[in-house]
């Protein structure tokens, strides 16, 4: 067993963003953090209470998840009651989130969030995330080859095999726990990540991330968060 071959069984694409950096302009296919610009014309901002949070089109993406593939656009908003109820292992009762098959239709909005810096988000392919290594996602035979390798050539996990991991707004990949891992089975992936954001002063209790998981069969998305 390499350190090769165990890269090459762990390593996932994912699409990452990067925060501003350019000029906005609002247009279809420009994904945002701290605002959402688009909603079908019947579509109001959900009920007081509700912030816009981000908004991610994944048409012409580098990579998209395979249970987001039927979406071309998804807009959220957080509930700002979230705070209260942190402890909580799903808290997608508290994100109010929209799914987009089409963009045609779509009306332009200006809906931002009231403490959190609204820019736009540059997208990037990356091929190369790892998961951490409590975190879930490394299969069992694989997390023993592991162990020997560390145990017999004195690697560590993250010097050795992983190459890099990525706390940020991403789309795909793993998700970057702050903790020791949370998932809701194989029928409901991780597929999106929102980041602690300094440059968008979104700070997610001490550095979090939210994690977004959605069963494309039943049509339903979990959300868990940790923090430092």
């Amino acid at each position: 067993m390499t350190i090769e071959y165990i890269r090459a069984q762990l390593a996932k694409q994912a699409t990452i963003f990067q925060t501003g950096g350019i000029r906005p302009t609002h247009d279809l296919l420009e994904s945002w953090i701290g605002y959402v610009g688009w909603s079908l014309p019947e579509e109001e901002q959900p009920p007081s209470g509700y912030q816009p949070l981000a908004t991610f089109f994944l048409k012409d993406l580098p990579y998209v998840p395979a249970a987001l593939k039927p979406f071309q656009l998804v807009t959220l908003f957080v509930d700002e009651r979230l705070l209260d109820h942190l402890m909580e292992d799903d808290l997608s009762p508290y994100f109010h989130i929209r799914t987009y098959t089409t963009l045609e239709g779509l009306v332009k909005r200006e809906w931002q969030h009231d403490g959190i810096r609204a820019f736009p988000l540059q997208p990037k392919l990356i091929t190369n995330d790892y998961p951490v290594w409590d975190g879930g996602g490394i299969p069992l035979q694989i997390e023993e080859d592991i162990l020997t390798l560390e145990r017999e050539e004195e690697l560590e996990y993250f010097e050795d095999i992983v190459e890099d991991l990525y706390p940020l707004h991403k789309i795909g990949g793993y998700p970057s726990f702050c903790q020791s891992g949370y998932d809701f089975g194989e029928d409901t992936p991780f597929v999106l990540q929102i980041a602690s954001d300094a440059k968008a002063r979104l700070n997610i209790v001490d550095h979090g991330n939210f994690y977004f998981f959605y069963n494309p069969t039943t049509q339903t998305w979990r959300v868990y968060c940790d923090f430092y």
